[in-house]
């Protein structure tokens, strides 16, 4: 396989899918805003794995990151097989509490980035014997989720795209998965600034990054278009489908009140 690329790939979710790849010899390609980290990560997964990895640093808030990924790559001629949109965060509180530019930013990371690689690194999977992209979506996009309403809403945006573009793919040589974790040890609740009533309900259920990455990269290997990480987020899901909808958001952000 050539190289593996993950956006958000220096700690979190996206760090354990590259070692989970690297662990499978496959060559990384890292992005994310923290060229240290970047730097540490590659250096060490390269060492420990006898694998090829490059990095870079970018904010994909920022208008024309995604092409200057694309650019850089094509530049090193690195030839990408496997595109991980990793990269996003929430922003949590009532929707007004945000300032426009931060809303923007956070949509600009979770939806605008992730189509832009995926539209400009396409017609190169489409090249490969097989290829693959794996869209990281939440738990959160199967409802809609006062509170975190602007999130729950970019990653129902991520999953329905998602699913329409394995069909549209179906007869060529790219899989499109998308992968819905639930509450997961990372630093998402910080970044979103998810009060304590929500932190210890996350705690209660967290899954590791280290379980949701294992699950994510067999689901993208073996083709599959949608797959929810752990029994309870594959139970809540199924909830947020049978019963109405007013009650299953009225419960849904009581966690975040």
């Amino acid at each position: 396989m050539a190289y593996a690329l993950i956006t958000g790939a220096s700690k979190g979710i996206g760090l354990a899918i590259a070692r989970d790849l690297a662990r499978r010899k496959i060559d990384l390609l890292l992005i994310a805003r923290s060229e240290s980290l970047l730097q540490q990560v590659a250096g060490q997964l390269a060492n420990e794995h006898g694998i090829k990895t490059d990095y870079l640093a970018v904010d994909l808030a920022e208008t024309g990151a995604a092409k200057h990924v694309f650019d850089w790559c094509s530049q090193k001629q690195y030839s990408v097989q496997m595109l991980v949109n990793n990269a996003g965060y929430g922003l949590s509180g009532p929707f007004e509490k945000h300032a426009l530019a931060e809303h923007i930013n956070m949509m600009n990371v979770n939806m605008t980035a992730l189509i832009e690689l995926t539209y400009l690194f396409l017609p190169q999977l489409k090249q490969q014997s097989k290829a693959y992209i794996l869209n990281i979506g939440s738990s959160a996009a199967y409802q809609a989720v006062p509170k975190l309403s602007l999130y729950s809403a970019s990653k129902s945006f991520v999953l329905q795209f998602s699913r329409g573009l394995h069909q549209e793919l179906k007869r060529t040589p790219v899989s499109v998965t998308c992968v819905c974790p639930g509450s997961t040890d990372t630093n998402f609740v910080d970044r979103a600034q998810i009060g304590d009533k929500g932190r210890k309900a996350a705690e209660k259920v967290n899954m590791t990054p280290e379980e949701v990455a294992r699950q994510a990269v067999e689901a993208t290997l073996a083709g599959k278009t949608e797959v929810v990480t752990g029994f309870l987020n594959k139970a809540g899901k199924f909830m947020a489908w049978l019963l109405p909808k007013g009650l299953v958001e009225q419960t849904a952000g009581s966690i975040y009140e």
